[in-house]
This record gives structure tokens, sequence and C-alpha cells, in this order.
């Protein structure tokens, strides 16, 4: 019994001495993976690489070819593949969720090294605590494009923008002063104050207007869907504020 023949591909890609093209070697990864003898063909001028696309009458590399037919770019070979391609415009919940997975990590760390039960109230204060810096963090990161995003909903924002510029400012500042309870007659009214306009503000834009939006919470350029997710970041805000008014432990 004859074995089959081996699958065979060329790739071309850019290899450049100050670029090397990541979708290429992505490319040659999945080619390699799925069985293929791939025949690596490396573009090294930006001349090379501009008489490849004239030629085969394409705009971006790299090119992939199984048995002498054009597949195309990256993508196109996933799809080829059966993969699944990313839609760069498709909302998620992912980074929001990301965040709080790593400040519940975080919260359980320090507790571990404070000698203290990972699972008491203290942990759960610290979660939020950290939850809120972290998001903050995100936000500063382009602190004017979060705040234009922000005018999209928020309520005090739209009628006082210089608003969604300081927010990032206090939902960090809150968190940190409620992570070390420093100060708390500052925090819990910070807190208090745009956990619950926001949780106000998402309400009404998605539970009551019925609105399809994107929310700022993780940065101004996230393809987080305004949502529950997002609701449950303000009220958090709201509920560790009360929390620390009443001195629950």
């Amino acid at each position: 019994m004859t074995s089959p023949a081996p699958k065979s591909a060329s790739l071309y890609r850019m290899v450049m001495p100050g670029h090397t093209c990541p979708f290429g070697v992505k490319a040659r990864w999945l080619l390699k993976r799925h069985g293929y003898d791939v025949d690596d063909h490396c573009l090294t001028t930006r001349a090379e690489t501009d008489a490849f696309k004239a030629q085969h009458d394409v705009k971006t590399t790299p090119q992939i070819f199984i048995d002498g037919h054009r597949i195309g770019g990256h993508d196109d070979l996933r799809r080829h593949l059966g993969l699944k391609v990313k839609d760069p415009k498709a909302t998620s919940y992912v980074p929001v969720l990301a965040v709080f997975l790593v400040a519940a990590l975080l919260a359980l760390g320090i507790n571990w090294l404070t000698f203290l039960p990972l699972v008491s109230f203290i942990t759960l204060e610290r979660f939020v605590a950290i939850a809120m810096m972290l998001l903050a963090m995100l936000k500063l990161q382009d602190v004017d494009r979060f705040a234009t995003m922000f005018l999209n909903y928020d309520l005090l924002a739209r009628r006082l923008p210089p608003y969604g510029l300081a927010y990032p400012f206090l939902e960090l500042g809150a968190g940190l002063l409620m992570l070390t309870r420093a100060l708390d007659w500052l925090s819990i009214p910070v807190a208090l104050f745009i956990g619950g306009i926001g949780a106000v503000s998402v309400f009404k834009a998605v539970y009551i207007e019925k609105r399809e939006l994107k929310c700022a919470c993780v940065g101004g350029n996230s393809n987080v869907p305004l949502g529950f997710v997002s609701l449950t970041e303000n009220v958090m805000m709201v509920a560790m504020a009360l929390w620390m008014l009443v001195g629950v432990h």
C-alpha cells in the first residue's frame, strides 16, 4: 500500500532586515502544523515585494499557494483550513473578564503574602479595589479617546465633558485608597458618586433606551459591549463603598 503524496504549499512573505511580517510567520506555522511541506519564499527587499504584488495582482503579503492555486493571505489560509477567523469589529466581554480574573488572582496573592485566609471578606474588598485600579489603568492609556467614547452614554459627562477626562483618575484614586483603607472619608463618596452615576447611565442606555453601544470601561478602543458586565463594574464600586461605609468585616 503506497503512502499518500505529501501535501505541499508555497509561501511568499516579507523577511527584510528591519521587518519580518508576523502574518507570514503565522502562516508558515499553520501550514507545517497541518502537514504541508512549505516552499518558503522570502521577499527580502521592498522592490522584490512590490514586483511580486504586481505580478500576482495582490495588495498584501503573505500569499499562499496550494497545488498551484492561490489561497490568499493568512486569514484566507485559516478559512481554507476550516479554522475560525476573528472579526475585528466583533464585540467581546473577554477584555473586562480578563481584568476581573487578574484582579481576583492579585487579591488572592496579597492575602497569601499577608497570611490571611484566601477566601474572606478582605479578599472581596481587595478584588474590587484592584479591579478598579486595573480598569483605570486601561482608560489612562488614552484618556481623551476614553472620554470621547464615554460621552456616548454617561449622563454627567454629556452635561460636563471634562468629567470624562477626570473619571479615570477618580477611579484610580478611589481604588488605591480602598485597597489601603486610607482616607475612607474621601474614597467612599468618590466611589459612590462615580459608580452611582455610571450604573444609572448604563441601565438607562441599555435597558431603557435599548441602545447598542460599546463600553469605555476598558479604554476608548475596546469592543466590549455596553451591558450587564459594564453595569456590574459600577455596581461593584457602589457596593464596595456601602460595605466600607457600614464597616462590615
